[in-house]
């Protein structure tokens, strides 16, 4: 997989496995291009709080990247905006890049609430101290996540684009810069034209990632 990925110029990849592995697969990525990531941390660096992997540990293990607020964590662990921004902020802190989550369920959707979903959860999940240099984005309609479903490229251009203006008029230049992936049954099939919407500057794969033949070729779909 490492040996594919260096004929990919235009892709800056990460791998974000599961914590158990961090150690095998960061062995395995040394020497390439592909960062290490985490799929979750905690927000406090130390103390008594057995389970947690905090950024700090994170970047111990020469990760570059953590993902926050994904929708699982948000549905199922019930994590709020506030403990999102919480897990930025001490990605920062590490060192890291945080990928911030955002997305609308099916609900808010056929509610016609998506961009006021989208834009509560920008103003209470990115830190203050957020900005192009030390954070992604990443829009994933929480209806289009392994359901093989996915928005109109319409609907992706109306949401990114929104997000790019949410966070120009928040964090002026910095928010310009900041980088806003889309996430959601993204696959060889469909990669390429998802990559070439207005605003989308790539992608948060989940399960194509699974299979380094459908990953890469994501990947070489980048424009």
């Amino acid at each position: 997989m490492v040996e594919g990925a260096r004929a990919i110029p235009n892709a800056e990849l990460a791998i974000c496995p599961p914590a158990t592995l961090a150690a095998a697969v960061g062995q395995a990525l040394q020497g390439s291009s592909i960062a290490l990531g985490g799929q979750d941390c905690a927000e406090k660096a130390s103390g008594a709080f057995t389970g947690d992997i905090s950024a700090e540990m994170w970047a111990d293990t020469g990760a570059r990247y953590v993902i926050v607020g994904h929708s699982e964590r948000r549905t199922l662990h019930g994590e709020s905006d506030a403990v999102v921004a919480a897990k930025a902020s001490a990605a920062v802190r590490a060192g890291l890049f945080p990928i911030i989550c955002v997305g609308e369920s099916l609900a808010e959707r056929d509610r016609g609430d998506t961009l006021a979903v989208i834009s509560r959860q920008l103003a209470g999940s990115i830190p203050q101290e957020a900005g192009a240099a030390t954070t992604v984005i990443a829009y994933e309609p929480v209806w289009a996540i392994g359901t093989g479903r996915t928005p109109t490229l319409e609907q992706v251009a109306e949401v990114h684009q929104a997000i790019g203006r949410a966070l120009e008029a928040r964090f002026g230049a910095a928010g310009r810069g900041m980088r806003i992936l889309y996430g959601g049954s993204v696959k060889p099939e469909n990669a390429a034209e998802l990559m070439s919407v207005a605003g989308v500057d790539g992608a948060l794969v989940g399960g194509a990632s699974l299979k380094s033949a459908d990953f890469l070729k994501i990947a070489a779909g980048c424009p």
